[in-house]
């Protein structure tokens, strides 16, 4: 029997947006813009996509479709709220009024940002994730998003949010509003086949993280417990096979669906996997996914008498075989990782945390939005060790 009181239990749940699903529909293009009743867009990408085919195939669908059209790609791998600011600025000057987002998930994450932000007085870290802040938002203010996903990592066309990293105090910030989910989000897993082996791997072990931590996260919520559950045997199944063959329709297209479910189940929660790499991201500009992938067994590990019942459904779930479930899954995630050429490490990964550098990244890791939905309290101590095992 559940020891949940059903007499008092309450809880508040959100699901996500428009989708298209299906290869090809990149070329569909010009009819979202037409859903949401934008006929001027800005293309808002990152600097390395900008010259890839796949953009150009989407401007020629809005070329052919006679859609006046601009783009921006001042956006770097973690984005800054200067990139931001370039991008409104772009946006104002070209009298645009809608976004498309394309890219991955520091692409999306800028362009929901630029979207919200021409319309707004307030610097954008007025608006962090932080109790009340984002009531200050004059949503009306507010452009549509087109978002056209690129990896299969952050799920950001499904979130309500951005990080923005805040280039004087080296921290990212969450940035919220519930208008920020973009209107319509075409999911094309033809647009994702060029992504190179080691970025597919990333972005995956993202999509991973977001699954794993939101199904550890306190608290009840079993809508997000199943999607949770469903990205991660998805995960298992067809991340390797993407990473092995970049040409794996199926590959692709399940790690797009399972990267939307993991981002949807996120709602649950995050928790020291995002805390931690948050400020890592945001003074040593690493990779997120990546940072993820190291993290994360570390701070399972470091979970794991908080979580047993989960680990008990999740090892279940995948087939594991192993007495004790905690353990089989962390082997299970290890060897997965490993499998896909992550490095077990920050050190393998080229990132050498500085002895200065530690006292801010744990306070910065503490006042982190995620820190909070953590399945074992997080204090100083324990994000210490979590970093020690890390290195």
């Amino acid at each position: 029997m559940s020891d949940l009181d059903w007499t008092t239990l309450q809880s508040r749940w959100s699901f996500p947006t428009l989708v298209w699903f299906g290869a090809g529909r990149l070329a569909e293009l010009p009819a979202a813009l037409a859903e949401l009743g934008v006929t001027k867009p800005l293309l808002i990408t990152d600097r390395g996509l900008a010259g890839a085919g796949i953009i150009a195939n989407a401007q020629a669908a809005l070329e052919a479709a006679g859609l006046p059209h601009g783009l921006f790609s001042d956006v770097q791998p973690n984005p800054t709220s200067d990139n931001v600011a370039a991008g409104v600025a772009a946006l104002t000057a070209g009298g645009y009024d809608g976004v498309i987002a394309m890219g991955g998930g520091s692409a999306m994450d800028a362009a929901k940002a630029v979207a919200m932000m021409v319309g707004q007085d307030r610097p954008i870290m007025d608006f962090e994730d932080i109790g009340d802040n984002w009531r200050r938002v004059e949503a009306e203010g507010m452009l549509p998003v087109v978002a056209v996903p690129t990896t299969a990592g952050t799920g950001s066309e499904f979130g309500r949010s951005s990080v923005i990293t805040d280039p004087v105090e080296h921290r990212k910030a969450i940035i919220f509003h519930p208008a920020m989910l973009p209107g319509l989000v075409i999911l094309d897993p033809e647009v994702t086949v060029g992504l190179p082996a080691g970025l597919t791997a990333a972005t995956g072990m993202d999509a991973l993280s977001h699954a794993m931590e939101a199904l550890c996260a306190p608290g009840w919520h079993p809508m997000a417990d199943g999607l949770a559950l469903t990205a991660l045997k998805m995960i298992r199944d067809a991340l390797p096979a993407a990473v092995a063959e970049p040409a794996n329709m199926e590959a692709r297209a399940n790690m797009l669906v399972a990267s939307a479910m993991a981002c949807t189940a996120l709602q649950k929660g995050l928790g020291a996997v995002h805390a931690l790499a948050h400020p890592l991201g945001a003074r040593y500009d690493a990779h997120h996914g990546m940072l993820n992938a190291v993290l994360m067994p570390h701070v399972l590990r470091f979970n794991l008498p908080a979580v047993a019942p989960q680990m008990r459904t999740l090892a279940h779930w995948l087939e594991l075989e192993g007495a004790e479930p905690g353990a089989a899954v962390l082997a299970w995630l290890k060897g997965l990782s490993q499998g896909i050429g992550m490095p077990a490490t920050l050190g393998g990964m080229g990132l050498e945390i500085a002895a200065e550098d530690e006292p801010a990244l744990i306070r910065d890791a503490l006042r982190d939005p995620c820190a909070g939905g953590n399945p074992v309290t997080l204090t100083e101590a324990g994000l210490r060790e979590i970093l020690a095992a890390a290195r």
